[in-house]
């Protein structure tokens, strides 16, 4: 590091606009008034660029935000360790004289046009002779001329310094010394014209120098060794891989399009790749490519450039392909027969090993066996696994043999890949390779056995303790009988039964019941042991299941009830802890006859039916005695007790109830005044219609109807109007004192005469009647003062009713309506009552169930009619 002593020279003010351009130039300071020698030239502000000829240029468009702007010019001789400042000021020109001399120069300055050379080029690596003259720029005002230039490309941090000159009088520049491209592709030199005093009437020109590429370059692979797999028995054209190449020469010329070719295979015998000589693909060529004859090719590979042209330059590289296994070997066992020998009654223990053969690469799933036991087997006694270390097949016993049962068992094993097999192509189907195996069995004295082994009894719940259920005994495989073997059971196990030692006969100990502790769980397996006469021992089970019984009585849950005057019915709904079949569906059944009578159970579902009283059942708390029975016919009596009371809610019963006392009600005070009112009401009617009656038969031979002060069922809410039809004839008058005429013959009418009431006659005569009670008698007609029955009066007025009907709603022309049916509004939902229409015919005495069923505002009136 060297320390210079730094002094200023001189101060410079530049007078500029506010708004400068990138490249421009903004003045020229004389650097050699201040240092003969500057070997560096630096300026303290980026956004300048200061040239050897001291012309201060912008790096970057930028504006003066203040009228004025320093830097500073830093020069230095490092060989004389001096260093010398040059202060610069830039102040923004004034407008109005900005203006003025931008008129005047419009006005009157002449340019020019000016020269620009094309650029130049020089060969790369050229053979000179040096200096090798590459351009001469000229100018009609400057006699000397100097360069300041600059590199682009991989090498610009290096310093060119001396690579390029120009003759100070004639402008000619030369090259000192041979270029590289790859370093230095182009140049771009600014030349400087002056005059003897050192003043640049021009604008600089810049000239640039292009190095042009020289094959100077070979190409060569990325990579030293290429490694490519491809399955075997690929198809011909299958892309294998590809290979890269490059070039450091001028992209885009012959210099740099490359060639590509397979030079020679290892081994030698025929082709099996292609190398497309422009991508570098390889692709297969050989249309059988067989991993057991050849597992890797070896590829000797050539790179040319100049297009494959033989004066190109070239590289060789080295591919390896490696041939992938597939699984088209079958593998195949070493022998074809095998026998051994085992023990009866030996489990887990192993007999054999086999082993195959397959060509398929060692340790993949194309070479993996898998063994199976095609045929001998049906017991599943036998089982084969796969050595994973040497793919032998290991045979093992896992259920014992029986040497009484058969002395020889003949197997036979077939072997396949862990992979599925692919085809070679032109090949034959792949045969699996099987081998058969003869396991003689060694006889071997061995205990009693049970059989079955596991015996399942079923005891009915419930039953007596000494209960025989079954017999459970063992056989020596030997002799087949079961003679001296004695049975005994392990202690330790539940105690449900025993067993007799000689017999084997199973009895139980205990009553076994469902609902007691351990025995919730309905079975129990106890084991039993078996012991010959050489105590050699067997074992079996015996499962002990426990029957559901119907043991049980069902019971209705809640017998307690309290029903108000709305008569709801009762739900009673049944119990049976037994199990199905034994519990619901329950049927309920009242026993007391005279209660029955009074009421009536209906069922809801399998467990509950409805109780509810009938219409006439009186107040009063009755007990009724009800029998459930059950799925399995078993029948529980109970006891429903029932408060029927005279009340809202069942809390205003409390003391208040009415009793039955043999067979009688008691009534209440407000019930006997209402009977008494009630019996004098209908004396006094009596009375009134007597009086009328007598006065009648002085003075009108037919009287009012008799029905006129009795309450009839009418839905008449007001007087109709008068109808004129020609269906209605005016009835003519016998006698000049009544309103009513009665003409008897062939057709009778009827006249209904205002100012006398509505009454219905009943006139009984000829072949047609109408609604009447009169007789004939003597030439006078007779009233009959008794009222008239249901048939008569439906027989009046079904054929009227037809033809009103039909006639009802017609126009004005007289045409019959389309519809007889009238559109009424929605008035609400409907009524336990049922329909009250004009046109009801009901005749079941069920129509009248609704008024069990009244809101409260009718209760007065329900109590007047029900204390009767």
């Amino acid at each position: 590091v060297l320390s210079l002593c730094c002094e200023a020279c001189k101060k410079v003010i530049f007078h500029v606009p506010s708004e400068l351009e990138a490249d421009m130039l903004v003045g020229r300071v004389d650097l050699k008034e201040c240092l003969q020698s500057a070997e560096f030239i630096t300026s303290s502000d980026g956004n300048f660029k200061v040239l050897e000829d001291g012309s201060v240029y912008t790096t970057s468009a930028l504006s003066l935000s203040a009228e004025k702007k320093t830097f500073t010019i830093l020069l230095k001789d490092i060989q004389e360790q001096v260093q010398k400042k040059i202060h610069v000021d830039l102040v923004e020109e004034d407008k109005k004289t900005l203006k003025t001399r931008h008129t005047r120069d419009t006005v009157l300055k002449r340019t020019k046009r000016r020269w620009g050379p094309i650029p130049s080029v020089m060969i790369e690596n050229s053979l000179g002779p040096f200096p090798l003259q590459i351009q001469q720029v000229q100018s009609d005002t400057a006699q000397n001329y100097t360069i300041y230039y600059s590199a682009s490309g991989p090498g610009i941090d290096q310093d060119p310094k001396g690579l390029f000159y120009i003759e100070r009088e004639t402008g000619n520049i030369f090259a000192t010394r041979a270029v590289d491209r790859e370093q230095y592709p182009s140049f771009q030199i600014i030349c400087f014209a002056t005059t003897p005093d050192g003043y640049s009437p021009e604008v600089p020109l810049v000239h640039t120098i292009r190095i042009e590429d020289d094959n100077d370059n070979a190409p060569y692979f990325t990579q030293d060794l290429f490694e490519f797999c491809v399955p075997e028995n690929s198809r011909p054209g299958v892309v294998v891989g590809k290979v890269i190449a490059e070039d450091r020469d001028e992209p885009y010329t012959l210099h740099t399009t490359l060639k590509y070719r397979i030079v020679s295979q290892t081994p030698p015998i025929t082709p099996a790749f292609s190398l497309h000589g422009d991508t570098g693909v390889i692709s297969v060529l050989l249309p059988q490519l067989d991993r057991e004859l050849v597992p890797s090719y070896t590829l000797l590979v050539e790179v040319r450039d100049m297009a494959g042209q033989p004066f190109g330059l070239c590289t060789t590289g080295t591919v390896v392909v490696k041939i992938e296994d597939t699984n088209d070997n079958a593998p195949s066992f070493k022998q074809l027969q095998y026998e051994t020998r085992v023990e009866e009654n030996r489990v887990s223990v192993e007999i054999l090993r086999v082993s195959v053969v397959d060509l398929d690469e060692p340790g993949s799933p194309g070479s993996g066996a898998v063994y199976e036991i095609i045929r001998g087997n049906d017991d599943q006694a036998f089982e084969i696994t796969t050595d994973k270390n040497t793919n032998e097949g290991i045979l093992c016993v896992v259920k014992g043999l029986d040497y009484e049962t058969a002395k020889q068992r003949v197997l036979v094993i077939g072997v396949n890949n862990e992979a599925p097999y692919v085809l070679a192509p032109h090949s034959q189907q792949l045969s699996q390779s099987t081998c058969s195996v003869t396991v003689h069995v060694l006889d071997v004295d061995e205990g009693p056995v049970f059989k079955p082994c596991l015996l399942r009894l079923d005891v009915k719940e419930c039953e007596d303790v000494g209960t025989a259920i079954g017999r459970y005994v063992a056989e020596d495989p030997e002799t087949g009988n079961s003679e001296g073997i004695r049975y005994r059971i392990p202690p330790g196990q539940c105690n449900w039964i025993n067993i007799d030692d000689r017999s084997g006969e199973v009895r139980t100990v205990r009553v076994l019941d469902r609902d007691i502790g351990e025995m919730r769980r309905g079975q129990c397996n106890v084991t039993v042991l078996a012991i010959d006469r050489n105590g050699k021992t067997g074992t079996g089970t015996i499962q002990v299941c426990i029957v559901p019984g119907n043991k049980n009585f069902p019971r209705i849950t809640q017998t307690d009830y309290i029903m108000c005057r709305d008569r709801k019915p009762i739900c009673l709904t049944a119990e049976d802890v037994d199990e199905a079949p034994y519990s619901a569906p329950f049927v309920y059944r009242i026993n007391d006859r005279n209660l029955a009578s009074m009421w009536k159970l209906t069922p809801h579902d399998d467990n509950s039916w409805y109780l509810s009283p009938k219409s006439d059942t009186p107040y009063g708390i009755y007990e009724i005695p009800v029998s459930v029975i059950d799925n399995g016919g078993k029948i529980g009596e109970n006891i429903v007790r029932v408060n029927l009371c005279d009340c809202v809610t069942p809390t205003e019963c409390d003391g208040r109830t009415r009793q039955l006392s043999g067979g009688n009600v008691t009534l209440g005070l407000w019930a006997i005044l209402a009977m008494i009112l009630g019996s004098l009401l209908l004396l006094l009617i009596l009375i009134t219609i007597c009086g009328c009656c007598g006065a009648g038969v002085m003075h009108r031979q037919v009287t009012d109807d008799c029905a006129n002060h009795n309450l009839i069922i009418s839905n008449t809410e007001a007087p109709g109007e008068e109808v004129m039809d020609h269906n209605i004839i005016p009835l003519q008058t016998t006698c000049d004192q009544g309103g009513y005429g009665v003409k008897t013959g062939e057709q009778q009418t009827f006249e209904m005469v205002k100012g006398r009431g509505h009454t219905l006659e009943s006139v009984k005569g000829g072949g047609h009647q109408t609604l009447g009670s009169v007789k004939e008698g003597g030439g006078q007609p007779m009233m009959d003062t008794c009222r008239y029955s249901y048939s008569e009066w439906h027989n009046f007025t079904h054929p009227r009713l037809g033809e009103k009907v039909h006639l009802c709603r017609q126009d004005e022309e007289q045409k019959h309506s389309e519809d007889y049916l009238l559109s009424y509004n929605y008035e609400g939902k409907g009524s336990l009552a049922g329909s009250v229409g004009c046109c009801s015919d009901q005749h079941e005495e069920e129509a009248l169930d609704f008024l069990d069923q009244l809101e409260p505002k009718f209760r007065t009136l329900a109590e007047t009619c029900i204390k009767r």
